[in-house]
C-alpha cells in the first residue's frame, strides 16, 4: 500500500507547484492592474536635502504651535490654533488644500476665516469621508507647515 501512494508523489508535487505558480501569477497581475498611481515624485530630491528638512522640523517644534482639526455637522473644516503656552494664535494667515488619502484623487482648495479664540473656519464644506489637509500657517512673522487627517461625517 505504501508503494502505491508513493507512486503518485511526483504528480502531486507537480500539481501543487503549478497551483502555487498560478496563484502567484494571479496576485502579480492583480497588483499591477489595480495600483492607483505613483508612490511619490520627489523622494530623491527630498533625500538629498534631508538636513534642511530636519532643520525645518526642529524650527517648527521649537515654536510649539498646536493645530487641532475638526469638522462641523455641515462638513466645514474648523481649525483651532494655539501657541506654546496654550493661548489662541490670532491673526494667522492659512493656506490649505484638502486631498483624499485613498481612492480617486479629489482636491479642494480651502480658505479659512478667523472666528474667535484662535478658531478658523473654512469657506467650503467637504464631502463625507477621510481627508488630509495640508496647511501652511503664517503668524507672528513665522511659517508653519503641517498635515492633519480629518474625518467628515
Amino acid at each position: 500500500m505504501t508503494l502505491f501512494s508513493w507512486r503518485y508523489f511526483p504528480l502531486w508535487l507537480t500539481v501543487s507547484m503549478a497551483a502555487v505558480f498560478a496563484m502567484n501569477g494571479f496576485m502579480v497581475y492583480n497588483a499591477l492592474h489595480t495600483f492607483p498611481g505613483q508612490a511619490g515624485q520627489d523622494g530623491f530630491d527630498l533625500s538629498n536635502e534631508y538636513k534642511r528638512v530636519l532643520a525645518t522640523a526642529q524650527q517648527q517644534a521649537a515654536l510649539g504651535w498646536q493645530i487641532e482639526a475638526d469638522a462641523t455637522a455641515a462638513g466645514l473644516p474648523v481649525l483651532r490654533l494655539t501657541d506654546r503656552k496654550g493661548g489662541a494664535l490670532a491673526a494667522a494667515s492659512i493656506e490649505a488644500q484638502a486631498e483624499r488619502p485613498v481612492g480617486p484623487p479629489e482636491t479642494t482648495v480651502l480658505s479659512f476665516q478667523s472666528m474667535a479664540d484662535g478658531q478658523y473656519r473654512a469657506d467650503k464644506a467637504l464631502t463625507p469621508g477621510q481627508w488630509d489637509i495640508m496647511l501652511t500657517i503664517r503668524a507672528e512673522g513665522r511659517r508653519y507647515s503641517a498635515t492633519r487627517r480629518l474625518l467628515v461625517k
